[in-house]
């Protein structure tokens, strides 16, 4: 009788795969880009989080291969795999391919400064200030091309812009508002059309009705309006753009909560259509 032996194979061994980690710092430099870059980005992908003014990984940060290291110089830091895989992407919010600037680019070009610069895109209604400082993008500000970042160091939120941003009409007319200069913007017949549309409205109707802090209104119930406003100590402004590429005024504008008063006296205002238009228009405050 013959006997066979059954050999069997030994069981696989458990292989362990020793993969390289790097910082986010060390990462920013291996994809080309600055370390306040890739903290935004991985910030806008939700792969990291701010708790109590430092970085934490979120779940996906997790599954993307994150973790933590810790270092006595440094403290605890996340760590990912050196060869993550990262797309960098070079469209704004509004899918525009573009190189991204900050207000202090912003103002480089209009010779402001940062503040400044924020301070008028705040007055457009793209941006807000954050509760903690700094500033958030608003729905008007994406529309723009915005993009929201976050120093990774304060924690500060910032706004990253399209570079076509300077070419903006309504940036560059409300910068050459608070200048004292003329806007370069719109081609000639534009502009002539605009002034006659505007003269026209003016002759018509001229601002001859004074009201109690000195404005020339049109109407005696635009000077019951404006000496309202006065009487109760609300700072305003009379006939102010609209934050529309048309060329559209307001009546009244109070800067405190941004909100637009029109008053809906005459029925032969050119653009009494682009006014109303914009009063159903999502988070313009017009009156």
């Amino acid at each position: 009788m013959a006997f066979f032996r059954i050999l069997q194979e030994p069981p696989v061994s458990k292989i362990t795969i020793f993969m390289k980690l790097i910082s986010t710092t060390a990462l920013s430099i291996s994809l080309g880009i600055s370390a306040k870059e890739l903290f935004a980005l991985l910030l806008e992908l939700g792969f990291i989080s701010k708790k109590d003014k430092s970085w934490v990984l979120t779940s996906d940060g997790k599954k993307k291969g994150g973790a933590y290291r810790e270092s006595q110089q440094y403290g605890k830091y996340i760590v990912w795999p050196e060869d993550i895989s990262i797309e960098i992407p070079k469209t704004t919010s509004n899918g525009d391919s573009t190189k991204l600037i900050t207000a202090t680019a912003i103002g480089r070009q209009f010779e402001l400064s940062p503040h400044q610069v924020n301070f008028i895109l705040s007055e457009l209604g793209w941006v807000k200030k954050g509760l903690k400082g700094g500033w958030l993008i608003t729905d008007q500000g994406k529309k723009q091309g915005g993009i929201q970042a976050e120093d990774n160091k304060s924690g500060i939120p910032y706004i990253r812009w399209a570079e076509s941003i300077t070419d903006s009409k309504s940036l560059n007319e409300t910068i050459s508002l608070m200048k004292g200069m003329e806007s370069t913007q719109g081609t000639k017949d534009q502009k002539e059309q605009n002034e006659k549309e505007q003269i026209g409205f003016r002759d018509k109707f001229e601002a001859k009705h004074r009201s109690t802090d000195g404005h020339f209104v049109r109407s005696k119930a635009e000077m019951i309006i404006d000496n309202w406003l006065y009487m109760a100590e609300i700072v305003h402004a009379y006939e102010r753009k609209l934050p529309i590429e048309e060329d559209v005024y307001s009546d009244f504008y109070i800067p405190t909560g941004k909100v637009y008063i029109e008053y809906w006296g005459y029925e032969n205002d050119p653009n009494s259509g682009s006014k109303r238009k914009l009063s159903y228009t999502k988070n313009t405050a017009l009156i």
